[in-house]
């Protein structure tokens, strides 16, 4: 073999102070920058294409540590190796600096560098629950070491017990482990990968469509009385709140984060950012528009000091007298189960559609529009453009009427 025609010597290496970059041969440089400082660098094509360079660290100089260039010599030597057996030095660097990674470090890395991306406010907290507390027994395994085995370990004991909850830890573990691959810290088949894998080693789970508690809508005029009379001996705004809740139709954590800014009072129009709205309902990316009539505009004024900055919250917590802080995640569904226990906040919107449905003639998808929820296939969701805001609109002021003038005369009905 032919010997490298080596173009530095060792004083020369200590001596030299000049910035620039100095050639050894072969691909090897000295680096010399501003103030002095002083690297080694190794220049190369990779196998894959595309010309790159390798830091080998600081230079040895007169009266600084560092390689000397016999050491640099010597890194180079090594990296040459690698690429004639085909082999990307810096890929093999990398592989070999992350080989003991385990997957909770990694899993949380991950999770910083896409919770960007989250657009539901309880996103990330539902990411770091089960990668920290329903993964932990994958938390001190190396990436590279974990098997369907290890998976299914974490998955079998919830599996038919929580579901949803189990699907959802299942997608987040092949995620996390498809992006250590992407990465090149793992290898082969995901073994969280569901088709042709998990499908075939785990039980059918049933798929239980969650209800929630409702009221017949008879009862809503009555539950609206109520409100009000505990409002008016009280004077709290959680009261309040829920009546406008029930008369908007919308769910509590849209009314409870909305923001003054977000109210149009010429227009009677309150707009909803698309992050706040639940996506797998919701056209994603859209803002949901939600006309207020006479009475929810009035509740909104009796909430709202003068003079509120945009930013503050509409409905502030009870002892958020400047309105930086929403109402309780509770509250509401307190201010409701005390004047009618059966019933949950997302009740009240069921009682709603089944008052559209039953003492209406508005078309279907009004209603479920007035709801915020996906109309038809994607290809009718493609084509409709409109949000029907002005049929929407002279639905919830029929639900404002009946509501009004029920709730004048009809007392709560006894409940069993």
């Amino acid at each position: 073999m032919a010997r490298l025609a080596f173009k530095l010597s060792a004083r020369k290496v200590e001596t030299l102070k000049e910035k620039g970059r100095y050639s050894d041969g072969a691909g090897l440089y000295l680096r010399i920058a501003d103030g002095g400082r002083r690297s080694w660098v190794f220049r190369y094509l990779r196998p894959s294409g595309g010309q790159t360079e390798l830091g080998f660290g600081p230079a040895k100089g007169a009266g600084k540590d560092g390689l000397t260039l016999a050491d640099a010599r010597l890194r180079a030597e090594e990296a040459r190796a690698l690429l004639r057996r085909g082999i990307d030095p810096a890929t093999e660097r990398k592989a070999a600096e992350t080989a003991g990674q385990t997957f909770g470090e990694f899993a949380d890395s991950y999770l910083e560098s896409i919770r960007a991306g989250f657009k539901g406010k309880n996103a990330v907290a539902d990411w770091k629950r089960d990668l920290e507390v329903r993964c932990k027994p994958l938390r001190p395994k190396a990436l590279a070491d974990i098997a369907t085995n290890d998976v299914l370990a974490v998955l079998s004991p919830i599996w038919l017990t929580i579901p949803r909850t189990a699907r959802e830890t299942r997608s987040r573990i092949e995620r996390v482990l498809s992006a250590a691959r992407a990465k090149g810290l793992r290898s082969g088949e995901n073994p969280a990968l569901w088709r042709g894998n998990l499908k075939e080693l785990l039980p059918k789970a049933p798929k239980s469509k969650r209800h929630h508690k409702a009221a017949p809508y008879e009862d809503v005029p009555g539950i609206v009385r109520e409100l009000r009379t505990k409002h008016s001996g009280a004077d709290t705004a959680v009261n309040l709140a829920a009546e406008y809740i029930i008369l908007t139709a919308v769910r509590t954590g849209e009314a409870r984060f909305m923001r003054a800014r977000e109210i149009n009072f010429d227009d009677k129009l309150w707009t909803i950012p698309a992050e706040r709205m639940k996506t797998e309902d919701h056209p994603e990316g859209r803002p949901h528009e939600v006309p207020l009539c006479a009475r929810a505009i009035a509740i909104l004024r009796a909430v709202m000091p003068k003079g509120l900055d945009p930013d503050a919250y509409v409905f502030a917590g009870q002892w958020s007298k400047d309105h930086t802080k929403p109402l309780g995640h509770n509250a509401v569904l307190h201010a409701l189960k005390s004047v009618y226990p059966a019933i949950t906040t997302h009740g009240c919107r069921s009682s709603f559609r089944d008052w559209a449905g039953d003492e209406t003639h508005f078309p279907r998808e009004v209603a479920e529009m007035a709801l915020a929820h996906k109309v038809g296939d994607e290809v009718e969701q493609a084509y409709r453009r409109g949000t029907a805001l002005k049929k929407r609109r002279e639905l919830m002021e029929a639900w404002d009427r009946y509501v009004e003038s029920e709730a004048n005369v009809i007392q709560l009905r006894a409940q069993q």
